[in-house]
């Protein structure tokens, strides 16, 4: 009863409790990379692939009648001990493939209580796991010399390729292999090895398992010299996974030929680029539909000192301007602004906070898609105090910006300018839900999924939940995505830049740059209907380099991944989320009674901006040369005549840059008494605070002050308190250096109107 008792329970719930790699695979089963165990093993973890060519080797050179013996063989345990015995030493083993699979767990000194108790426990393993199962635990623990412990490991590690795709000669070198691992494995006693595969070989080709060409070729197949390096194509995602779960077999969607692609492409980049001092890049490529990463670069191969362990897809970063397309959306999403609605473009001071373009300087006033196109950064800046900061924030809390974590009054205005922190893994994942979005709502009679916005993953067999559908958008209605992926299409190229790729192809795409303060980071994130791309260019230690921007560094990059993709066509219209209205020609609001119209599509809400400010009815004389008013003038001496009247601080910039603008006539003198404005200040704005900065000769620097006036020829006199300091004509800008405290500049012109400002200098 005791012995029975003791048989029941004497093998152990497992056998093996030993730590394994974390691997990682493509899409298609190929080696990404892998990790070496916790004991310092190269061990994979079980997979419930039996490959057929090795498990005929395995059983005609171990165990022939492994299928019919209950786990011992009496017959070649007798033969084994008669030879032995005659041999004086031992020259052969009579143990099954299942005492083997016990000896590997138990790994105890080989003594004949230790055979009694294998042969005891191999024959309680056959009664409690099936054959294959145990044939597999024998392939996974097996050793095949050095630290290569089982066949999936060793399969890689000697000829390169998986178990399934072995040939006939590799799967019987394999096979032969553990039979004495700590004497014979590649790259040591190769004649040797060589001669106990062929004698497999030649008993498969008697026993008819293989034909005779395929023997002859079998045999003339080499022995590996020494082991294959195990692929690393993605150590940062291996790392990444690895931290995440260990000893894991992780079956990615990583898109293996796209993959290499992609490394290469780094590569190519990265040795230009370090002539520059920039060591540092990251490439994500997304599926929209699936959520799927098919390609997954998190830096480039730099050196050690430059951090190349460190994973830049993951790296909180400086966003620059890849948030502006995401205000014009939301803007036009609630019905606050028409897609080419001129926005001011003029020197902007809120607060202390004086946003300046990339090239310092101002159009007057540019339609919001331009803004967005030519990514302009005090447009932005307005358009984000207009739409409200807590909005902004809370939209993008929505689009799972996991790390712009911190409170409005941290960001300010400076959210849209890169003053917030993220990651290319999360900054491609908005664009690429977005195309979603945008996608499934044409693909599903236009509704919209309740849980659309889900984050990017890696697996090959994970589907999207993607809830119910619903008529209501869960962030931007379809028309407004659609409409701002218009506006992303329209960047201007830098084409007269010899760093410039000229990009020819068929393909249209949606894309978006950015430079972060100090030219710290360059981003680029492209879009099209399929795939989202998203590129990170700098240095890991966050030094700048001058001249490093998001068009020159990352576009480039952005755009060859792009020509390794399938072509495929844009976006349909979401027609349902779109309504036909007419706008003015040229400022885009709603058109007043004096505007030129054309048609356009805006988003299908209640559009809540104003009627076109711009367009109004002029009264002129007769012969047109001077303005009029009907209270200065006979009736009959009057003509009328409309104009597009911009505010003359951003008249004055718009005319530089729009030679069709036609200035308005200056005032006859006999109506100069009028309210009408005159002239106005470029800069500063009303009540601005300034501390003088000295320079290097502890002279303060002044500060410019700019006024506009509608009569080119006019003379204004400046004072400074009530003090004359100098007259302008034509150009009209002083530079003065005040002492501390509140100051009154007023301008006066030669009939009288006047304005004036207040400065605080601290």
């Amino acid at each position: 009863m005791i012995l029975c008792f003791w048989y029941a329970f004497c093998l152990p719930s497992k056998l093996f409790e030993e730590d394994y790699s974390t691997v990682l695979f493509s899409s298609n089963h190929q080696l990404l990379g892998a990790t070496i165990a916790t004991d310092e093993q190269w061990r994979f973890p079980p997979s419930e692939l039996i490959p057929k060519k090795f498990k005929i080797c395995l059983l005609n050179f171990e165990d022939e009648y492994f299928y019919k013996h209950p786990g011992f063989n009496p017959i070649s345990m007798g033969k084994a001990i008669l030879l032995n015995l005659r041999k004086k030493h031992t020259v052969r083993g009579g143990s099954t493939l299942t005492q083997q699979v016990i000896r590997l767990s138990r790994k105890q000194h080989r003594t004949y209580l230790e055979k009694f108790i294998e042969l005891i426990w191999a024959t309680r393993l056959e009664l409690k796991t099936s054959k294959d199962d145990i044939l597999k635990l024998y392939m996974h623990h097996a050793p095949y010399g050095g630290n290569v412990v089982g066949l999936e490991m060793a399969s890689w590690r000697y000829f390169g390729t998986s178990p399934d795709k072995l040939s006939w000669a590799e799967s019987a070198t394999l096979a032969v292999l553990p039979n004495a691992p700590s004497l014979i494995f590649p790259g040591k006693n190769k004649s040797l090895l060589k001669k106990k595969r062929n004698f497999l070989l030649t008993k498969l080709k008697d026993k008819g398992l293989i034909d005779d060409i395929t023997y002859q070729l079998s045999l003339q197949e080499s022995i590996p010299r020494k082991p294959v390096a195990i692929p690393i194509k993605n150590i940062h995602l291996l790392s990444l996974l690895d931290q995440r779960e260990k000893g894991k077999r992780w079956i990615t969607s990583i898109d293996s030929e796209l993959q290499d692609q992609a490394l290469e492409t780094a590569k190519k980049y990265y040795q230009q680029y370090q002539k520059n001092n920039i060591h540092n890049l990251a490439i994500l490529v997304l599926d929209n539909v699936s959520k799927k990463i098919l390609a997954y670069v998190g830096n480039s191969p730099t050196l050690d000192e430059h951090h190349k362990y460190v994973d830049m897809i993951q790296a909180q970063r400086s966003t620059g301007s890849t948030l502006k397309p995401i205000l014009y959306m939301a803007m036009l999403n609630r019905g606050e602004l028409m897609p080419n609605q001129l926005i001011a473009d003029i020197p902007t001071q809120i607060q202390e906070y004086n946003p300046q373009n990339f090239d310092y300087s101002f159009s007057g006033a540019v339609s919001a898609s331009k803004v967005i196109s030519r990514s302009l950064n005090v447009p932005s800046v307005r358009m984000l105090r207009d739409y409200g900061l807590q909005r902004f924030y809370d939209d993008l809390q929505r689009l799972k910006l996991k790390t712009v974590n911190k409170s409005i009054d941290y960001y300010g205005l400076t959210l849209i300018l890169g003053g917030a922190e993220s990651t290319l893994w999360d900054l491609t994942n908005m664009y690429a839900s977005l195309a979603s979005t945008l996608t499934h709502y044409n693909q599903n009679e236009s509704n919209y999924f309740t849980n659309e916005h889900q984050t990017a993953h890696f697996l090959k067999n994970t589907n999207l939940k993607l809830g119910t559908t619903t008529y209501n958008p869960t962030i931007f209605d379809a028309g407004s995505i659609f409409l701002g992926f218009k506006a992303m299409t329209e960047v201007t190229r830098p084409e007269d830049s010899q760093e410039w790729k000229h990009y020819t192809s068929s393909q249209k795409i949606a894309w978006k740059t950015g430079t972060s303060f100090g030219n710290k980071d360059a981003w680029s994130i492209g879009v099209n209907k399929n795939y989202t791309v998203g590129v990170w260019v700098g240095n890991a230690d966050g030094e700048g380099i001058a001249n490093m921007t998001g068009v020159q560094y990352a576009a480039p990059i952005m755009f060859d991944i792009f020509e390794m993709l399938p072509k495929n066509e844009w976006f349909e219209t979401p027609l349902d989320g779109l309504q036909k209205t007419t706008v003015c020609k040229i400022s885009g609001h709603k058109p007043n009674p004096y505007c030129p119209t054309k048609t356009q599509y805006i988003p299908l809400v209640a559009n809540s901006t104003l009627p076109c400010p711009y367009h109004q009815t002029i009264y002129l004389d007769k012969k047109s040369n001077y303005r009029v008013y009907k209270n200065c003038v006979e009736s009959n001496q009057i003509t009328s005549k409309t104009f597009f009247v911009l505010p003359p601080n951003q008249a004055w910039y718009y005319k530089k840059f729009n030679p069709d603008y036609v200035s308005l006539p200056p005032i006859q003198k006999e109506c100069l008494n009028s309210n009408t404005p005159m002239m106005d200040f470029l800069s500063p704005n009303e009540n601005t605070s300034f501390i003088l900065a000295k320079d290097f000769d502890e002279k303060t620097n002044p500060i410019v002050i700019k006024v506009t006036h509608q009569r080119n020829d006019e003379k204004l006199f400046w004072y400074i308190d009530d003090a004359y300091i100098k007259t302008t004509k034509h150009f009209h800008e002083i530079a003065i250096a005040p002492t501390i405290g509140k100051h009154k500049i007023t301008v006066v012109d030669q009939n009288g109107n006047q304005i004036s400002r207040t400065l605080n200098i601290e």
